[in-house]
């Protein structure tokens, strides 16, 4: 096996804890952009920091349009070579995403010790680390590919002279050489992994299936990254889900069951964060998981109610449900993390989303409000039933506990009298039943 192939094979390669990278970020500020600048470079060092480097400086420039050839002008090209050389850097971060021809010329211009990546790799480079399962692990290495396939000749000659020896950006493609790989290799590589994806998809499409024949209603996390999704769904159903302050630190999605106070179960789904210029090439490779959301019955759409720019977080994450065909699903936002915020700020935001829910994950504030309203939802579309089951029809009886809401419950010499709320999925079962109004 070349050593291309046993590190698409193996997956990324840990960050080596002995010496932190140094890096310099680059912004452009462009008229119309969604996201303030400054606001934008604080979340890429968040970023930078989360795939084990430390941010020594951080330069802009104002463009209507980026340089064709450079992305950031030739002279700004120039200024960020001197920042690296006098601060040490190891690599530059550009916080847009480059053609490959673009982050050729800038490694020309910026000298061959130091690595140039921009914001989809460094993405890249940060799922690679946390991918956890085998799905999660093919998922990041298909995008890894497609991302490196238009960028082979460059990226190639950059690591046959040891440039990309390691570190951030360079965790899913050290040590190949030019002759080791080409771009036929890693197209058949990426052929390979959607075939073994698909095969993985059709096993999960079935256990959601089995899930969806169940009659459970079903709840989806989705938000940000770093809204504390994994938090509350440990919260709700005393989960063990890695929860960490960090950008990304679950990929994988997780599903639960939860009982509401009436009796019923349901299923919460934890899914992977999201985050503003998410690459299209994530968005497609973890299609599978975020079907997750796409086939739930609600989405609790969680945001940190303590970040800046959470009004823009929930834009970035409204555009990626509507990408994935959620868009039509009831949502409901919830605010987490409200504990942080003074009397005054959370007011305000209150007024501004009368409809949303305010919990803390860490204090457990809020969450008995929000099980509350996902109950109402859940039994929105109820049908009320009186029936009368057979005492050999136990089953029925079991059923109506865990996935209906009684209303009340009595032996009679026919059968058990249950009074009860029940799904249209559930309600069927029990037509036979029904008795007539006395």
């Amino acid at each position: 096996m070349s050593e291309f192939e046993s590190v698409i094979t193996r997956g990324a390669v840990t960050v080596s804890e002995e010496r932190r990278e140094r890096a310099v970020l680059v912004g452009v500020d462009r008229p119309g952009a969604a996201w303030p600048l400054a606001s934008s470079l604080a979340e890429l060092e968040r970023l930078v920091d989360t795939a084990g480097a430390d941010v020594v400086a951080v330069t802009s420039q104002r463009l209507e349009a980026p340089n064709p050839k450079t992305f950031i002008g030739t002279g700004k090209a120039e200024e960020v070579a001197d920042l690296a050389r006098a601060h040490a850097a190891d690599l530059v971060v550009l916080d847009d995403e480059l053609t490959p021809s673009q982050q050729a010329n800038l490694e020309k211009a910026v000298g061959r010790d130091v690595k140039v990546i921009d914001r989809t790799a460094l993405i890249l480079d940060i799922f690679g680390l946390h991918a956890t399962s085998k799905e999660g692990r093919l998922q990041v290495r298909l995008a890894q590919n497609e991302y490196l396939l238009p960028r082979l000749r460059g990226m190639w000659a950059h690591l046959a002279s040891n440039r990309m020896g390691g570190g951030v950006g360079s965790r899913f493609g050290e040590g190949e050489s030019q002759l080791e790989v080409d771009r036929r290799m890693v197209r058949k590589r990426i052929t390979s992994i959607k075939r073994e994806l698909s095969h993985l998809s059709e096993v999960r499409a079935v256990q959601r299936e089995s899930r969806y024949e169940s009659g459970m209603f079903k709840v989806a996390l989705a938000g940000y990254t770093n809204a504390g999704k994994s938090s509350l769904l440990n919260r709700l159903t005393d989960a063990d889900v890695l929860a960490y302050d960090k950008l990304f630190a679950t990929l994988d999605s997780t599903t639960r069951r939860f009982e509401l106070p009436e009796g019923r179960e349901i299923t919460i789904t934890d899914t992977v964060g999201f985050i503003q210029k998410l690459p299209t090439t994530l968005v497609e490779a973890f299609k599978s998981t975020l079907d997750e959301i796409a086939g739930a019955d609600l989405v609790l759409h969680v945001v940190d109610a303590s970040a800046e720019e959470r009004e823009a977080q929930i834009t970035a994450v409204e555009e990626v449900l509507g990408q994935i065909g959620a868009q039509d699903i009831r949502r409901v936002l919830v605010f987490n993390k409200c504990d942080l915020l003074d009397a005054e700020e959370l007011d305000a935001l209150r007024a501004r989303h009368a409809q949303a829910q305010f919990v803390s994950a860490a204090t457990g504030e809020g969450i008995e409000a929000l099980v509350e309203h996902v109950a109402r939802v859940a039994s929105a579309s109820d049908a009320r039933l009186d029936v009368l089951v057979p005492y050999k029809r136990g089953d029925l009886v079991s059923l109506a506990h865990e996935r209906c809401r009684i209303l009340s419950e009595t032996h009679e010499e026919e059968g058990t009298r249950l009074v009860m709320l029940a799904a249209p999925s559930f309600a069927e079962a029990f037509r036979p039943f029904v008795v007539d109004g006395d």
